[in-house]
């Protein structure tokens, strides 16, 4: 992949991982370049998104971007607030974000996943008008649809490792999959709780990188 090529997919937009039925549909901030050259979401190689997907249960070994398509069948999707590529998510305007978040909330009220989470408290923030919001739960619901902000799994993040990442990851998914039982087709995570406060690490920071 060379320069020019990233470069010429500058603003392009990227197909949704969408369907009825979803546990929990995943929101990134904006496709990144690679991702939008490639057409998967989270291709960035330092990107976080796919490992912590694995390392918190939600799928059952790590899945390369390009095995995307697999995510519908575990009852995942993937979509982004804002849809044009950009090097870097600070190159969105705040228009743009606000304008994604009523995009996002009708693309909800269509689907109707359980869980709607979104990959980066600041740009949730900003999307929704809440500027007090804290990474875990929020109060907030689309319809039937809860809400879980979740740290960006940007490697600029260096507010998460990637354990922190991956535990707050397990924690949405012990709240999406509450009803799944040991016999079920996926197991529930262990662990404290799911209550309205964040976990123990920091919250998120300011919009630095694109999603893929």
């Amino acid at each position: 992949m060379t320069p020019e090529q990233l470069a010429a997919a500058r603003d392009r937009t990227l197909a949704d991982i969408i369907g009825p039925g979803l546990r929990v549909l995943f929101c990134g901030i904006n496709p990144g370049l690679m991702s939008a050259w490639t057409g998967h979401h989270f291709a960035r190689p330092g990107n976080r998104f796919w490992p912590a997907l694995h390392a918190s249960g939600f799928t059952p070994r790590r899945f390369l971007p390009a095995e995307q398509q697999e995510m519908p069948a575990l009852g995942l999707g993937i979509t982004n607030v804002a849809p044009r590529a950009t090097a870097r998510a600070d190159e969105l305007t705040r228009e743009e974000l606000i304008a994604g978040g009523a995009l996002l909330t009708a693309k909800v009220e269509t689907f109707r996943p359980a869980w709607l989470a979104v990959l980066g408290v600041t740009a949730y923030r900003v999307a929704f008008g809440d500027k007090d919001a804290q990474v875990g739960p929020q109060e907030r619901r689309i319809g039937g649809t809860r809400i879980w902000a979740l740290p960006s799994p940007s490697g600029l993040n260096a507010h998460w490792s990637p354990a922190t990442l991956a535990e707050e990851f397990a924690r949405l998914r012990a709240a999406a999959f509450a009803d799944v039982g040991a016999d079920g087709a996926v197991d529930v995570v262990t662990g404290d709780a799911v209550t309205g406060t964040a976990s123990a690490a920091p919250g998120g920071v300011a919009l630095a990188e694109a999603d893929g």
